[in-house]
């Protein structure tokens, strides 16, 4: 893992970067470059986009020669595309940064490795490429054995409610007081973010457990892992990849993310989303397989379709109807929730 500003060896992908957003359609899409952006902003140099493409991230628009020449050491997929494949101009586009003398890094379901003119391109020019989605290590199969150390896993009313940025933000709140906290990433965004972690959607379903413990090893230095939660209990697609993570995290505190207008899981209309109380207890329950002593610490709510009076305003009556504290990371901060995980859970 590389630390906070710190570029990568030679030969070797890490900031800075360049985030590429080709031709993005809309935020959505550029999802993985605005975690960049927004959580290791002094890594990100500029973004490289086709001249349709809308959405932006504000950074300075750069071809890959220019941001080579700026000083960057390598490209970042940072789209989201339909199936996770890559368009024939994305294949282009990655050779052009291979032929400017860039890594490639990508978090798609299409390999980079398995691109036969982006593998010659980047032997061609000594360059890495680098997929989220794989993984050197060998992963057992999880034990359940206690283990040192102290965790806290987010957990979701659905996917993409905000798990990584609630992870992170913990992370970054707990460090400003002096306290030793690593957020461990899940997801490719969050590997992008981290430096280190395991794609979870991509082991296989005996592993997922085993994963989660080889991500979050004994620690004996008081500290806290943050592990980044993917899924739901109650989504029929990803329910396992959830239930393998809260086994495997052995969690002392649990954080239940939820967006507050949504009104069904995602991509299933059919599916409306649990209460957050009912969310909440199946989700202690299934922890408490692998840690009987977890308990819940904090709600963190996505109130970004709301008014700032509406977010407010729901935030205090789930925090008095759950008696948890209840924020959102980004426009709050989680000030109380980390007061509350303190409070319960610190050896």
């Amino acid at each position: 893992m590389f630390k906070h500003g710190e570029a990568a060896d030679h030969g070797h992908w890490g900031p800075p970067f360049l985030l590429y957003l080709g031709g993005a359609a809309d935020d959505l899409a550029i999802k993985t470059a605005r975690g960049l952006a927004y959580w290791r902003p002094e890594w990100c140099i500029g973004q490289y986009r086709d001249p349709e493409c809308r959405p932006t991230l504000g950074l300075p628009d750069m071809e890959p020669a220019q941001a080579s020449a700026a000083g960057a050491n390598t490209m970042v997929i940072g789209t989201a595309s339909a199936g996770g494949v890559m368009a024939r101009q994305t294949v282009a586009d990655i050779i052009t940064a291979l032929n400017a003398n860039l890594n490639v890094i990508s978090g798609l379901h299409e390999k980079l490795r398995d691109n036969a003119d982006i593998v010659a391109a980047a032997t061609r020019n000594g360059r890495t490429l680098f997929d989220a989605r794989e993984y050197a290590q060998r992963i057992p199969v999880g034990s359940g054995r206690k283990r040192a150390g102290q965790r806290l896993l987010t957990i979701g009313t659905d996917c993409s409610v905000g798990k990584m940025y609630t992870t992170l933000a913990i992370e970054r709140c707990m460090r400003k007081r002096g306290l030793k906290a690593d957020f461990r990433a899940t997801g490719q965004t969050g590997i992008f973010i981290a430096g280190a972690g395991i794609p979870v959607d991509a082991v296989i379903a005996d592993f997922i457990s085993g994963a989660a413990e080889l991500i979050s090893p004994a620690r004996e230095d008081d500290g806290w892992d943050l592990i980044e939660g993917q899924g739901s209990l109650f989504h029929p697609s990803y329910a396992g990849v959830s239930l393998g993570l809260l086994h495997g995290s052995q969690p002392d505190a649990l954080v239940l993310c939820h967006e507050l207008t949504r009104q069904h899981m995602r991509g299933l209309p059919g599916y409306p989303l649990p209460g957050l109380a009912s969310c909440l207890e199946a989700n202690l329950i299934a922890a408490r397989l692998t840690n009987p002593a977890v308990k819940a610490v904090g709600i963190a709510l996505n109130t970004s379709n709301v008014s700032e009076r509406a977010a407010h305003a729901a935030c205090r009556e789930i925090a008095e109807r759950l008696d948890l504290p209840c924020e959102d990371p980004v426009t709050m901060g989680v000030e109380s929730i980390v007061d509350n995980l303190l409070s319960c859970c610190a050896h």
